[in-house]
């Protein structure tokens, strides 16, 4: 069942001891605070599982309205999310990631996407695919690739065609107003 109240398991709530002891949480220059390693980790490597209760997306929405931060990550199923915590749940989005998440049968792990040095934050790309069509959901990693936003470019661009739908549908709207008048 989910918390009645998510701010209570904001940041210190979430920062339960799950994950390897190599793994700790500290200052981020992308979003306040982030996953770094204190020791080399190798491209290929499993980095960390992804942990918390899982609930359905309707449990989230309602749990999250008009909430900006969440740590949820959406399973491949559709139909339920991970609210996270521990060390995984502050691995922070880049556009040019050295991590990747993958779902291996219903659990999903970070694995490293290419040799990772100590004191680097981790990060991957949340490629997100849903939300408000008026959230931007800005991405803040500074890498020379980055494209403004943590939804994905196939998401982006799905976007862009609803707001110009909408727009015609507003400004046609608009048009049979006047005329009507």
């Amino acid at each position: 069942m989910p918390q009645s109240n998510p701010r209570k398991l904001d940041r210190d709530g979430r920062r339960t001891r799950t994950g390897p002891a190599h793994l700790v949480i500290g200052d981020s220059k992308i979003d306040s605070d982030g996953c770094h390693t204190t020791a080399p980790i190798k491209k290929g490597t499993v980095v960390v599982e992804y942990t918390g209760p899982r609930i359905t997306i309707k449990e989230a929405d309602a749990l999250y309205d008009d909430h900006p931060r969440t740590y949820l990550f959406g399973l491949t199923d559709g139909k339920h999310v991970i609210d996270g915590e521990g060390v995984a749940a502050f691995i922070n989005h880049s556009c040019d990631p050295n991590c990747e998440a993958d779902e291996i049968k219903g659990r999903v792990w970070i694995i490293a996407a290419r040799d990772i040095e100590a004191g680097e934050e981790l990060t991957y790309d949340y490629n997100l695919y849903d939300g408000d069509l008026d959230d931007p959901s800005p991405c803040f990693c500074g890498a020379p690739n980055c494209r403004g936003s943590m939804y994905s470019e196939e998401e982006l661009a799905r976007r862009v065609k609803l707001l110009r739908r909408r727009s015609m549908k507003k400004k046609k709207a608009a048009g049979l107003k006047k005329s009507k008048a």
